[in-house]
């Protein structure tokens, strides 16, 4: 055997070997993920369904955010959407919870397939705005539609007759734990198939990186946004519905919020765009920071200059977020030549 072949043999080896680490690293964080509510008291299994709800919309925003290129600002629209989708489905229509899901994600789909067809043709800020104005346009609406409840806002059901799964007595704090568990892995295990070991993802980032260019090589970039985007969108509704059976009560000021959109753009931006554990590295943090800022300060002025300083702290030095560093892709040579050219910008020096 020559050695180049050898050089390729121990490379294949190398490759199925960080496979089966990575595999086995993934299998050992589900199992004690499916074990921790065990041992975890009510308080902080609610943390641990806010963390898990964060991390998979984050997940959800950066699909079309970070894999596709577009600055999605209407991304938390869905998720009010998809409340209101299941909410109606269980109050009006008296259908089970996991009913109220498929309906979230069957309209969420439908709605962001119209918007999408003529708002992707936009790029850059223009696709931001148009995408801005739909989310306060369905703030808007979701005020003054008798079906929402208005201004009032809508209760769910709370019963145990509201669950169609086998489940020992009314919805808990464990059964919305699983719940969102289900979604944020299924989201990350479908995001991680899609965007890194498929045609799929390949072609999208193509289109991202240069759309031209792909559509030379005959690849059909506007059919690929959309389906990005929809699929992003569907995710989204999803924990939106989610979110609504679990707090009970909705308002369109709350679920239709704009700031529900911001924290997911800064939680893929603090965790690394593009990447698989860029939105569950920087879901998990800015979630907890906001936590634990009101739990031991008692207060959120303190947790959103905190957030303010890190977002800045990362454009500058840590473009690539808390995993480009982690992957020594920003090295300490890159932070000073950052510092440096901002010093320059500013008259530091002088």
């Amino acid at each position: 055997m020559s050695d180049t072949e050898t050089d390729s043999v121990r490379e294949r080896f190398r490759s199925l070997l960080d496979q089966a680490n990575n595999r086995l690293v993934a299998g050992g964080v589900i199992a004690v993920l499916l074990i921790l509510p065990v041992a975890l008291n009510t308080f902080w299994t609610r943390i641990a369904v806010g963390a898990l709800m964060w991390i998979g919309l984050a997940q959800s925003w950066n699909m079309i955010g970070g894999y596709a290129g577009y600055l999605d600002f209407g991304h938390g629209a869905y998720f009010g959407i998809g409340a209101f989708a299941t909410a109606i489905t269980m109050t009006t229509y008296e259908l089970p919870f996991i009913v109220g899901l498929a309906v979230a994600a069957a309209v969420c789909a439908t709605i962001s397939l119209g918007v999408g067809i003529p708002t992707l043709r936009l790029k850059g800020a223009y696709f931001a705005i148009a995408t801005w104005a739909f989310a306060e346009s369905m703030h808007e609406l979701a005020l003054i539609l008798d079906i929402t409840g208005g201004t009032f806002g809508m209760s769910l059901p709370t019963g145990a007759d509201a669950i169609i799964i086998p489940f020992p007595g009314p919805p808990t704090e464990m059964f919305f734990y699983y719940v969102m568990l289900a979604l944020a892995v299924g989201t990350t295990i479908l995001a991680y198939v899609l965007f890194e070991r498929s045609e799929f993802g390949f072609r999208v980032k193509a289109v991202r990186d240069n759309e031209d260019a792909a559509q030379s090589l005959g690849i059909n970039a506007e059919r690929i946004k959309r389906q990005v985007y929809v699929l992003s969108c569907s995710i989204a509704g999803l924990f939106g519905g989610a979110n609504a059976f679990y707090i009970t009560f909705i308002h369109p000021n709350d679920v239709l919020d704009a700031l529900i959109t911001d924290q997911m753009i800064i939680m893929a931006l603090l965790g690394g765009l593009g990447t698989i554990a860029g939105p569950i590295v920087g879901g998990l943090a800015i979630f907890m920071l906001d936590r634990m800022s009101s739990l031991f300060l008692g207060t959120s002025t303190l947790y959103l200059s905190m957030i303010g300083l890190l977002i800045m702290l990362t454009v500058l030095f840590a473009p690539s977020g808390i995993i480009g560093v982690l992957r020594g892709e920003v090295g300490i040579t890159d932070v000073k030549d950052n510092v440096s050219e901002l010093a320059d910008k500013f008259n530091f020096t002088r």
